[in-house]
């Protein structure tokens, strides 16, 4: 009996014992430094995480690791020190800054500021075609370098301010409105109306008139003028040239003759062997003079010869003649008249010299 009396009072204290656990709290439990494994943690959430290399202040999820990678929604970065692949679109609201940048391709609508040159470089010695091309439109607009010769090379126009000039070494070549004075030669073949032409050296006008600034004649149909003025059609040649003697000529190079006309008229035609004709009314505003060299101021006709007026011929001697053709009613004027000797001789027969009777006594 003492035995079950046992049992039944151990049996009270371990009630006793299980009543007194449970109206006890649970003692916390204590993990000392470095006694937590990895192994012992597996879900949950763990707030204010900080190690030596990690401080975690996040209220919500900012990072998801992957067996293929991270998920981060937004990321500040101050440095990333080894090469880095992006595959995808780089959206930047901000600046970069590169020392150097290759790229494919660049589609860009904004103000692109550098402070050093665009370079292009060649590809084994050659440029031809580097340069800028915009496309997306009829067709590609350029402006490249091209070679043979070395130059930029535009499709399209160029236009510059109105008030700017393009320059050649820095000296003004074109503006709008004038030619750079470096500008000495040019093979213009129109031009607008021009004002205050001035010309140095050889002038050609379309093959037909030259002016030669070595000889300072001007020669036109001709480029070899025989005179300061020459007019050639086929084989006439019509000059106005100085002499020896400080004067000026005119007239004709060629043996041909020349016409002087008003009225598209001839009034006065000169002959290839000099022979002079004069048309209509001429009219002597003065002395005239034929085969003299000084007038009298006392008559307003001298000729050192005879004259012939109405068929009829009139000269000078000392007697009769006693050669020569002479017609009825030539008079031969005395060079020597004395008293009771003749004012002169007329022919009254026609001959070779004709019939001749003395006229118009002196008195004593």
């Amino acid at each position: 009996m003492s035995n079950i009396h046992d049992i039944r009072n151990g049996l009270t204290a371990l009630t006793d014992a299980i009543d007194a656990l449970q109206s006890n709290p649970v003692p916390k439990v204590e993990i000392l430094d470095r006694q937590l494994s990895g192994d012992k943690i597996n879900g949950g959430t763990i707030t204010n995480f900080k190690s030596v290399g990690i401080v975690d202040e996040a209220k919500q999820v900012a990072l998801t690791v992957h067996n293929d990678g991270i998920t981060v929604e937004a990321m500040n970065v101050k440095s990333i020190n080894n090469d880095l692949t992006i595959k995808g679109a780089v959206n930047v609201q901000g600046e970069i800054t590169a020392t150097r940048l290759h790229v494919d391709e660049i589609s860009a609508d904004i103000r692109n500021e550098r402070t050093t040159p665009l370079e292009f470089k060649s590809e084994s010695g050659n440029l031809s075609g580097k340069g800028l091309i915009w496309t997306g439109v009829d067709y590609t607009k350029q402006f490249v370098f091209k070679h043979s010769p070395d130059r930029l090379w535009s499709s399209e126009d160029i236009d510059i301010d109105r008030d700017k000039c393009y320059r050649i070494d820095n000296l003004p070549v074109i503006n709008l409105t004038a030619l750079g004075d470096s500008i000495v030669h040019s093979n213009l073949q129109k031009v607008g109306t021009l004002q205050n032409l001035s010309v140095d050296g050889k002038v050609t006008i379309d093959n037909y008139v030259y002016y030669d600034a070595e000889t300072q004649r001007l020669g036109i149909g001709t480029d070899e003028p025989n005179g300061m003025l020459s007019i050639e059609s086929f084989d006439h040649e019509f000059i106005i040239d100085e002499t020896e003697d400080r004067n000026f000529k005119i007239g004709t190079f060629t043996t041909s003759g020349i016409n002087f006309i008003t009225d598209d008229t001839i009034r006065l035609s000169v002959s290839a062997n000099g022979d002079i004709e004069l048309k209509n009314k001429v009219s002597v505003r003065g002395k005239f003079g034929v085969n003299v060299n000084n007038f009298s101021d006392d008559v307003d006709i001298t000729t050192s010869g005879p004259i012939r007026i109405q068929g009829k011929k009139f000269e000078n001697g000392t007697a009769a003649p006693t050669s020569g053709g002479y017609v009825q009613g030539d008079i031969v004027w005395n060079t020597n008249p004395i008293p009771t000797g003749y004012v002169g001789w007329i022919c009254v027969r026609s001959g070779n010299p004709g019939e001749w009777k003395p006229f118009g006594q002196i008195q004593k």
